[in-house]
């Protein structure tokens, strides 16, 4: 069953849903074969995300990773171009690069099983054979390319068939990053935490807010309309008898006085300086990028989540605060009034969405149910669901 979503004539623009629906089988977030499922038909045919392209500052740095089962190394290469392969030796498969990140101390891709070497861009350089001369085509012997896209600083990768543009996937909300520096800022903390849970809680945990009143006290004392348990004012069915009333409560936004997500809601430093004023007056935008990342923009810093998974009930979350490179050099900023705040969250998020992951376990429960302010879990889930199909 599919529900009709903003098409209530009594309500006029409701955001919820208006007929009960089921969630995703409990299954779908435990069992191992649908889990080796979704890699293929999601995280292998889509964008991810893997690292700011400043974290690979000059030739020949190297970053590695894995999607799911699927090792990935990331190099800058000497003409300064960022290039993606598949972590793997041509010979017999070897991992290339254990390390998570360095440089490259030959200055070559080089396997520590058979010392293989590969130039940075992926090419086969040597081989320590007795006998190389005319016994294998070392031109056919390249290392598996990775489509490799930098999106205003924020490096994604694509798996499988790079017929995939990423122009689609990027340019969504262009229009409303433009106010935004992101290729300029540069990260000012990281935090990075194993969920025991499957990736798919944590979205739908980010698409709702129903637990904010409960879960973030914080979080919905700094942002008022979370505090109803809605994100936005026409997730209220009565939205129309709050029409007009500019209070935060029932406009969205941030309390009075506040201007960012930070522990005293006050910027912790300048403020983007081409921003709207209903950007500043709103105070947090989001992009999503489904599987794999999401932003919230604040007037004086971005918050950038990455998520990858680790097992049908495991799970990588990445958090990373960016800054003007001026706010980093001001030795009378304290950035910590800003990361401490949202680290906050994103702990007290993570811990419901382990509760939840055990939970599923029970022998009776195979399906759930969705509330109407549930609407943008059921749209997500529809995105699984179609993604599997």
């Amino acid at each position: 069953m599919v529900a009709a979503i903003n098409e209530d004539p009594t309500a006029g623009g409701f955001n919820g849903l208006k007929a009960p629906e089921r969630t995703l089988e409990s299954a779908w977030y435990i069992d191992a074969a649908h889990y080796q499922r979704e890699l293929a038909a999601i995280w292998r045919r889509n964008w991810v995300y893997l690292c700011r392209a400043d974290s690979l500052p000059a030739a020949p740095s190297f970053r590695s990773f894995m999607i799911g089962d699927q090792p990935i190394i990331v190099v800058r290469d000497r003409d300064d171009t960022l290039r993606a392969f598949f972590n793997t030796c041509r010979h017999r498969g070897s991992t290339l690069c254990a390390g998570a990140e360095g440089r490259l101390p030959t200055g070559h891709i080089t396997c520590p099983y058979h010392a293989w070497s590969y130039r940075l861009d992926g090419t086969l350089a040597k081989m320590p054979s007795v006998r190389p001369e005319g016994y294998l085509d070392t031109q056919q012997l390249s290392l598996y390319g990775v489509a490799l896209r930098n999106w205003r600083g924020f490096i994604y990768v694509h798996l499988g068939d790079t017929a995939h543009t990423a122009d689609g996937h990027f340019n969504e909300n262009r229009d409303l990053f433009g106010h935004w520096p992101l290729e300029d800022l540069v990260v000012g903390r990281t935090m990075t935490k194993r969920l025991a849970c499957n990736w798919k809680i944590f979205w739908e945990n980010y698409n709702e807010c129903l637990h904010c009143p409960g879960v973030h006290p914080g979080l919905s004392s700094l942002v008022p309309i979370y505090k109803r348990g809605i994100m936005e004012p026409r997730d209220d069915p009565q939205w129309r008898s709050h029409e007009g009333n500019a209070e935060p409560l029932y406009a969205g936004g941030l309390k009075a006085g506040a201007q960012t997500w930070s522990l005293d809601g006050k910027p912790v430093g300048p403020v983007f300086p081409q921003l709207t004023d209903e950007e500043r007056r709103l105070g947090y935008h989001y992009m999503t990028s489904l599987p794999s990342h999401y932003l919230v923009l604040h007037v004086d810093h971005v918050r950038s989540s990455r998520l990858l998974p680790l097992g049908p009930e495991s799970m990588e979350l990445e958090i990373q605060w960016l800054f003007p490179k001026a706010t980093l050099a001001d030795p009378s900023v304290d950035i910590s009034r800003a990361c401490d705040f949202s680290a906050q969250v994103m702990n007290e998020d993570g811990a419901v969405c382990e509760l939840t992951q055990r939970g599923l376990h029970s022998a009776p429960h195979s399906q759930g149910y969705l509330l109407p302010e549930d609407y943008d879990v059921f749209r997500f889930q529809q995105w699984v669901r179609a993604q599997l199909a």
